[in-house]
């Protein structure tokens, strides 16, 4: 999948949750087979439009899946990975989850997009487990569809609750995969990784000079 670098651009506002999702469908090429992870990627399912032609997969067991259900649309025995009501689209098909990683593990994914509690500048991940005494791990399906995928995409907030960077020199949370990012969409900017280059594509509510300042990894900006 390309991840070419497009023109810096900036906005005044940072990006809400939904802006964020509507992002990454775009960006989303042409008939992609794509899993989303649990968390905010599950959104990106909203913003896909038919003429895309992305189909949709969960390690749960679907090829197919449609946007996240509601109202009358809920069915309580059509679930993604992440145990939320979904839709179906025609022609969606059903396996055992083991064929479902079979897919993930073959390569046969264009694009995952995944939640993060940190990424590395090198495209490192952790995002199942912080190793807090008491924390509840949660590797799921990541370390497959972080390796397996062609693409591996993030979706995270840039700053934890206290102002540290989930943007890290190296990891200090167990690792979900190495040098597997490629592309980090947060609320204040939006990052490519390639070739142990940080390239911030567009800036959100920040200067790129601000976000220089916060970051621990030397930032490029898009030309």
């Amino acid at each position: 999948m390309s991840t070419e670098t497009s023109t810096f651009t900036t906005t005044d506002a940072a990006l809400t949750r939904d802006e964020m999702a509507a992002l990454v469908a775009a960006d989303i090429p042409a008939g992609a087979f794509v899993n989303l992870g649990i968390g905010q990627p599950t959104n990106v399912s909203n913003y896909l439009t038919a003429d895309q032609g992305v189909t949709l997969h969960t390690e749960n067991g679907m090829l197919g899946m449609g946007p996240v259900a509601t109202g009358d649309d809920i069915d309580e025995d059509l679930i993604n990975a992440g145990k939320i009501p979904v839709t179906e689209l025609p022609g969606a098909s059903y396996f055992h989850h083991a064929d479902s990683f079979a897919m993930m593990r073959g390569g046969h994914l264009d694009v995952c997009v995944l939640g993060a509690f940190q990424v590395s500048g090198a495209g490192d991940l952790a995002n199942w487990h912080t190793g807090a005494p008491g924390a509840i791990p949660a590797v799921g399906g990541a370390m497959d569809l972080a390796i397996g995928a062609k693409s591996t995409w993030v979706m995270m907030g840039l700053f934890t609750k206290t102002g540290e960077s989930k943007l890290v020199q190296a990891l200090s949370y167990p690792v979900t995969g190495l040098g597997c990012v490629s592309r980090i969409y947060t609320e204040a900017a939006i990052f490519e990784l390639a070739g142990g280059n940080v390239t911030v594509r567009s800036t959100h509510g920040i200067s790129f000079e601000e976000l220089a300042e916060r970051l621990p990894v030397e930032l490029v900006r898009a030309a």
